[in-house]
């Protein structure tokens, strides 16, 4: 399998990831200490933080076809019906030698002391965390939720690790956007760090979506790409806090752009960015800063 990029992640995410991947390539030594590999992994978090692209990444890292079932397309109104379809496809992934994610996993494996949920649900949940704790070594057993608090109780000790995801902080919606748009060359980067500035809070699918937005409008108008991203930059600063905006013109202006196109992309008042400016050139105490910052 091969993706395009490796999943823009945080370093405590990454550090989890790189183990379990390494972990297939000393399968004997494990086993020598009476362990196997990182059978199963839950991944929760927000939509668009990257969950299923890891997961496609995880099958690249160990060399693995990646199967993918979305538990929410497959709950039958004759719930009998998808228990039967849930374990042919269970034990048809068992024997593939593959990674299976079952995404939205909520939709089955939710609490059992609710109510609401019918008795031949909760006897599903049941089945389904028997075949996480039987998951053979030779596969890897991925889910995927955005709600965490309709998982069952006992759903968490079943997996040997939980992976959450949180909304990407600043350093990683600029990764992200920098490597979405580095193919193409005329691509100003001042441009694609601002974008990331007042995407502050977004997802990485919000991000993908508006610079694919952008990348059409490019082709289409047969205009550069810094049209589009600068077209990007004023359709979002309405919606966007004070602070990602200062945030954005503190980027613009670092590279050089005018204060008067720089208020006509942020939306930042002139006299905010003069003030900027003026703080931005001294040093502590009102003094003017010194080469090197001593």
């Amino acid at each position: 399998m091969h993706i395009d990029r490796a999943p823009v992640l945080t370093a405590e995410v990454r550090a989890v990831l790189d183990q379990v991947v390494a972990e297939r390539g000393r399968a004997a030594e494990l086993a020598g200490a009476g362990l196997v590999p990182t059978r199963s992994m839950l991944f929760v978090g927000p939509p668009g933080v990257g969950k299923t692209l890891t997961a496609r990444w995880i099958a690249a890292e160990i060399g693995k076809p990646l199967l993918t079932l979305d538990l929410s397309a497959v709950m039958s109104s004759f719930l009998g019906r998808t228990g039967g379809n849930l374990r042919n496809v269970l034990d048809y992934a068992k024997g593939a030698d593959c990674v299976l994610l079952l995404d939205e996993f909520d939709a089955i494996a939710k609490r059992r002391d609710d109510n609401s949920e019918v008795g031949e649900l909760k006897r599903l949940v049941t089945v389904l965390l028997q075949e996480v704790d039987d998951w053979p070594a030779s596969g890897l057993l991925l889910a995927a939720t955005n709600h965490e608090e309709l998982l069952d109780p006992a759903v968490w000790r079943r997996f040997d690790h939980v992976v959450r995801f949180p909304l990407p902080a600043a350093a990683e919606l600029r990764a992200f956007v920098r490597a979405t748009l580095a193919e193409d060359e005329a691509a100003p980067m001042h441009l694609a760090d601002a974008v990331a500035c007042l995407l502050e809070g977004s997802s990485f699918s919000d991000a993908a979506r508006l610079l694919a937005q952008a990348r059409r409008k490019a082709v289409m108008a047969s205009e550069p790409v810094a049209s589009a991203l600068e077209d990007v930059l004023r359709r979002t600063v309405a919606e966007r806090p004070l602070g990602a905006r200062k945030a954005a013109a503190a980027v613009l202006r670092g590279a050089g752009v005018p204060d008067r196109q720089t208020h006509r992309l942020t939306g930042v008042a002139r006299d905010t960015l003069r003030t900027m400016g003026d703080s931005m050139a001294k040093g502590p105490k009102g003094r003017p800063a010194k080469a090197g910052g001593k």
